[in-house]
């Protein structure tokens, strides 16, 4: 059966991947290749039955988030440069165990006078819910085509360092441990040339080595000298001029560098196999391991493209079994527009699936891991097939209330802000979309009941997952287009406990970056175990990092009865007995070196 069905998968690429380019037109992107599910089923009211127990509330403002994201055209785009926008981190760069904040910023055609330019921003947590911006301080005030960011200990001294990816260039950020950082790039061997557009990136242990190498990912070969404008084709979408791309453009090519353990990096992309892979125009990057052989493995959501799932042969080298997996095409074998990408064992079957966020007129990806890094499309038996409307960026399993079983939240916003002119489009500014896992293998819409920090328009991009007000529930952060981040704090009103796992690494990377992490609980009254899995992960959902310490829901749960972790390096730690509501520090062949507990009420801002 599995063959058989690898065998019409590959039969299917043949011919999607043989893409309908008709002159010039074919630079915007063709609706063809959208799902034929077109329509979008009108959503019902919200019940008083359907209460979350969850309340969202952007909190960015009051919180003193105050830097705007610079990016591109604010009515009108020239080139598709201006499109893509910046992503976002949870990171606590000063290691206190509170969430700070590193937005990505952006640029302009026209430049800026000096002393006017936009920087990336470092936002400290001053843990009572506000934020400092600190930037300046930390050495972090740089400019340019901002894109991407991923963190970890690359040299292994106990500091997470920062890597920032950019139209052109790439800036590796070492953290220096007292709150400043300093480029190292050139150095560190990281430097290209010529430039490129690098988008996604993560940190990732590839050869489990102990040192952390990088995979980055690339876009289009942009040269701006030459690159087309939309009366030139004309490049159109639905009759409207707009930037010509990615179809017709050369596109970019993914890099592994190999860390070498003394602060410097190789290109090993070619020898790897990276350079081999099918598709192009890589955006999102997700490393996992995918088939449980405890080795990492790369996905890439490509933009218009089949997307790219490198599988690691465990001797240095990646081959793309996207396509045979069945992880590179929309249901009817054709392929998409990737952008966002996240991991999570949303049904508990002790394989991790595989969420992507996709162009408008098509839906979101749920593709489920049978096992083995075999997948099955899901989305439209799990009930992500009500929306094609928006077009979607940022992406996450979470869990919003803790009960154990992993949501989804989809951020949206359209790449073209000449749509306003269409009636037919959800606008430029779009909501988001969240769906609660009803714990069945299928999903619910539940936009509506989250709110107003939810069903508010915002042309979102990067978003990232995280506790900044260490309260025990998940909140995130968003990067916007020309506009003000979003902090949408998560108040959870049910009574259901949680715990957060931070790796430390001895013989595997300090940051434990690839840790399989499986949390074993009983709720009160219940006979049968409740298996969850998770990774320390880096990068990932669109250009953005998530905390990196690991959260799971328990429920009801009152202890973790078993923790086992699944170190790079093949060491596994089992712990037991472990009380709920707290954030413990897990070394590797150690144990618990550190547990926190904060209060279950703290002080928060008020929603005004």
């Amino acid at each position: 059966m599995l063959l058989s069905r690898r065998r019409f998968l590959r039969s299917l690429s043949r011919s999607a991947l043989v893409l309908p380019l008709e002159g010039v037109l074919a630079m915007a992107r063709p609706l063809s290749w959208r799902s034929f599910h077109a329509g979008t089923p009108a959503q019902p009211p919200a019940r008083a039955s359907d209460e979350l127990g969850v309340t969202f509330t952007d909190v960015a403002r009051q919180a003193g988030l105050n830097a705007k994201t610079v990016f591109g055209g604010e009515h009108k785009n020239k080139y598709l440069l201006e499109t893509t926008g910046c992503g976002v981190a949870f990171y606590d760069y000063d290691n206190d165990g509170w969430l700070d904040i590193f937005l990505v910023n952006g640029w302009r055609l026209e430049g800026f006078a000096p002393g006017e330019e936009p920087t990336c921003h470092l936002f400290k947590n001053n843990r009572d819910g506000t934020f400092t911006d600190v930037t300046v301080e930390a050495g972090l005030a740089a400019s340019g085509w901002g894109q991407g960011v991923c963190v970890g200990d690359y040299d292994n001294d106990g500091h997470e360092d920062l890597f920032i990816t950019y139209y052109g260039k790439h800036v590796l950020y070492h953290n220096n441990g007292d709150g400043t950082f300093t480029d190292v790039t050139a150095q560190a061997g990281l430097a290209i040339e010529p430039p490129r557009w690098s988008t996604g990136c993560a940190f990732v242990d590839y050869d489990r080595d102990g040192y952390l190498d990088l995979f980055v990912a690339n876009y289009i070969e942009l040269d701006l000298a030459t690159a087309p404008v939309p009366e030139s084709g004309p490049c159109l979408y639905k009759g409207v001029l707009v930037a010509c791309g990615p179809p017709g453009l050369a596109g970019g090519k993914n890099i592994l560098y190999h860390n070498n353990g003394d602060g410097t990096f190789t290109d090993v992309s070619e020898a790897a196999g990276i350079t081999q892979a099918n598709g192009t125009y890589g955006l999102g990057v997700l490393t996992a391991d995918f088939d449980n052989d405890g080795w990492p493995d790369i996905y890439v959501a490509n933009d218009s493209t089949a997307s790219a799932l490198y599988r690691n042969q465990k001797d240095g080298t990646f081959i793309d079994v996207g396509i045979i997996a069945g992880a590179a095409l929309s249901p009817d074998g054709k392929p998409q527009a990737g952008m966002g990408v996240s991991a999570g064992d949303y049904n508990r079957d002790g394989n991790l699936d595989i969420l992507k966020s996709n162009f408008a007129g098509d839906t979101d990806s749920l593709y489920r891991n049978l096992g083995e890094a075999n997948f099955e499309d899901s989305t439209f038996a799990a009930g992500l097939g009500v929306n094609t409307r928006f077009l979607a960026w940022g992406c996450g399993f979470f869990d919003m209330d803790n009960d154990g079983w992993l949501d989804i939240l989809i951020c949206n916003g359209h790449v073209y802000p000449e749509v306003e002119q269409l009636r037919t489009e959800a606008g430029y500014a779009q909501r988001k979309t969240l769906y609660r896992n009803l714990r069945n293998g299928r999903f619910e819409e539940v936009t509506r009941q989250g709110g107003t920090a939810i069903t508010a328009l915002a042309a979102a991009r990067g978003c990232a997952f995280g506790d900044f007000d260490n309260d025990g529930d998940l909140d995130i952060v968003v990067n916007t287009m020309n506009g003000y981040p979003q902090l949408i704090r998560c108040d959870l009103a049910l009574d259901h406990n949680w715990i957060k796992v931070r790796t430390i690494g001895t013989k595997s990377n300090r940051s434990g970056i690839g840790a399989r992490l499986k949390c074993v609980t009983r709720a009160p009254g219940e006979e049968d175990l409740q298996e969850q899995i998770d990774e320390v992960r880096s990068g990932g959902g669109y250009l953005s990092q998530n905390d990196l310490r690991v959260h799971f829901g328990l429920g009801k749960a009152e202890t973790v009865e078993r923790l086992e972790i699944r170190w790079p390096s093949g060491q596994v730690d089992t712990l037991k007995n472990i009380p709920a509501n707290q954030v413990i520090t897990v070394k590797e062949g150690k144990g618990i070196v550190r547990t926190e507990t904060f209060p279950a009420a703290q002080e928060k801002p008020s929603k005004e």
